[in-house]
């Protein structure tokens, strides 16, 4: 199975300190959506892996969530494209679970359920906990400048094995030209 990870947000969305807490609040960054189609056009599994932890900080509630989600599917769907699965963690930081990035639960409850292998997957994102929690379940980590990137990428700048992009469009762009 080809299979690329996505983080939302900062990745596929313009991200905010103050959280995405309703659907108007949610913008796509530009070429995101396009690059997603691209991928669906290649025989790319498309799975979202985010941190959500709005919601157990009450900032907003699961059908407030799932509007946000479904404004993306919309705007996605308009392009040709889609998402395979959305994966999420509604866990504050301080709650010490398994499923917030970056620790592993989120991505191998994907595997699980999608019987994939993600030493043969790429996550793409923008932060720190995106790049860890790849690493330790053997998928490739690639990091976009775009959200938290540029302040992700001087922390790891003598990491040479982890590709680096402008945003999810540029990193689609080099990952389909390396696969032709």
């Amino acid at each position: 199975m080809k299979l690329i990870i996505l983080d939302r947000d900062g990745v596929i969305n313009r991200d905010s300190d103050l959280y995405i807490k309703h659907p108007d609040e949610w913008s796509p960054i530009p070429g995101s959506l396009e690059a997603i189609a691209r991928l669906n056009h290649a025989g790319y599994h498309v799975v979202i892996a985010t941190n959500q932890s709005g919601l157990g900080r009450n900032l907003f509630n699961i059908d407030q969530l799932n509007a946000i989600h479904q404004k993306m599917f919309d705007a996605l769907s308009k392009l040709g494209g889609h998402i395979d699965a959305l994966f999420f963690c509604p866990h504050r930081p301080d709650e010490n679970c398994d499923c917030r990035k970056p620790k592993p639960g989120l991505l191998l409850e994907i595997a699980s359920r999608l019987d994939a292998d993600l030493s043969e997957a790429i996550f793409i994102g923008d932060s720190l906990k995106d790049i860890q929690a790849a690493q330790a379940t053997g998928a490739q980590p690639v990091l976009v400048l775009t959200g938290n990137g540029r302040a992700t990428s001087s922390r790891i700048k003598d990491s040479g094995n982890i590709p680096i992009h402008a945003d999810l469009a540029a990193a689609v762009d080099a990952l389909l030209a390396n696969t032709k």
